[in-house]
């Protein structure tokens, strides 16, 4: 994250003693990424964060991916996907995925293991539900809404609220996740044209402290899961500062970017990471322009593939294709599309669109996961011919 954060106790000094009541010293723990050359947090542990008394492999249901064979646009409903009492992590199930990302959907009910990302950042987005992610950093209370980016190798654990399922799309990277370097100074700030900035952005505010002995992590690698039993409770953090830490920030503070005439996706772009990007389409102002066509040009991704996550209102481009709060639509390079048959006459003359979608495009074809498989619309494709198919 940008900006540098101190939360709890720390010395003046870094790397300088800094000792316990009883006199003992803390244990730091520096959390860096790229090889001490860029942003990271200074950590001090009640106990050795390395002291693990067991390791083992676990074992890993998480099933591969096909390619989008034969190649067509597709829709896809998660309100479909059914669960049994499931986590925010042990009960993902794999929607899209490639070399670059594993985007996945749970809805969540029950608290989940102590979990750790060794292979890249995490971003959740929260469709409904609320709860709290708690991490090696603090907590951070999260509900409907909310983007939560939490760095590679950060401890957490998701405990849902009791009541409604925590319905999370969520993103695994294998590199890291932040806002587009063009919305940053050379130092890191927020610049004016961004469409969010700090004043929206929400850390961890006070240490989260556990005791506890013989505490299992279930831990992602590029190799597969393996569970660590660490001889202390992780969350033993009395202080830490840097600029390396889990944050959340609320769609509902996207300030939408518009013009006299329609604007294109990169004005909606929220996160960046390694060779795709998330946009937010939020309840905005349209187009101004008198003769202006408020919904989407026809288009084709001749280098990304568009994937759109609905999540709230109504979608004008979409309207009459079974397109719900929930949906999927995936539109793979290759493919021209745009609005369905009507909508563009139906748009004319609006001049507010109430819908809130997520995109994520990525630079590589996504495959389908078999969650995918299990909630797909096949007559999707065919809506813009206005045809019916075996």
């Amino acid at each position: 994250m940008p900006y540098y954060r101190q939360v709890g106790e720390i010395p003046r000094k870094r790397h300088t003693q800094f000792r316990t009541p009883e006199g003992g010293l803390y244990a730091e723990e520096l959390m860096g990424v790229e090889g001490f050359s860029s942003d990271s947090a200074l950590l001090y542990h009640r106990h050795l964060p390395t002291a693990i008394v067991d390791s083992q492999t676990a074992d890993d249901q998480r099933r591969g991916t096909e390619p989008n064979l034969p190649l067509k646009p597709r829709h896809f409903k998660t309100p479909d996907l059914t669960w049994d009492n499931a986590d925010a992590v042990t009960g993902r199930r794999v929607l899209f995925g490639n070399a670059d990302v594993v985007i996945a959907f749970v809805a969540a009910t029950a608290p989940s293991p102590l979990y750790r990302n060794a292979t890249g950042d995490e971003l959740l987005y929260v469709q409904t539900g609320s709860g709290v992610v708690e991490t090696i950093y603090g907590a951070l209370p999260v509900g409907d809404g909310d983007y939560v980016v939490i760095p590679t190798s950060c401890t957490y654990r998701v405990v849902p609220t009791a009541g409604e399922p925590m319905r999370i799309l969520v993103l695994e990277a294998t590199g890291h996740i932040g806002p587009p370097k063009r919305y940053l100074s050379a130092k890191g700030q927020f610049l004016e044209h961004s469409p969010y900035c700090e004043r929206d952005v929400r850390g961890p505010s006070e240490p989260l402290l556990a005791d506890g002995e013989d505490v299992d992590v279930l831990v992602r690698h590029r190799a597969g899961l393996t569970r660590f039993t660490y001889a202390n409770h992780p969350f033993d953090v009395v202080g830490w500062d840097g600029c390396l830490y889990p944050w959340a920030f609320n769609v509902r503070d996207f300030e939408p970017i518009t013009g006299r005439l329609h604007q294109p996706p990169p004005v909606h772009q929220t996160f960046e990471g390694p060779n795709f990007v998330v946009c937010s389409f939020c309840p905005r102002k349209v187009d101004y322009h008198p003769l202006s066509i408020p919904v989407p040009y026809n288009h084709a991704n001749v280098d990304s593939d568009e994937l759109m996550f609905y999540v709230g209102g109504n979608y004008e481009a979409r309207k009459g294709s079974g397109i719900g709060i929930g949906s999927l639509s995936l539109h793979p390079a290759g493919c021209t599309h745009g609005p369905q048959p009507g909508a563009v006459e139906a748009s004319l003359g609006a001049d507010f669109f109430d819908e809130t979608a997520v995109m994520v495009d990525t630079f590589r074809p996504l495959e389908l996961g078999e969650a995918a498989q299990a909630c797909e619309d096949d007559a999707y494709a065919w809506t813009w011919a206005r045809r019916q198919r075996a």
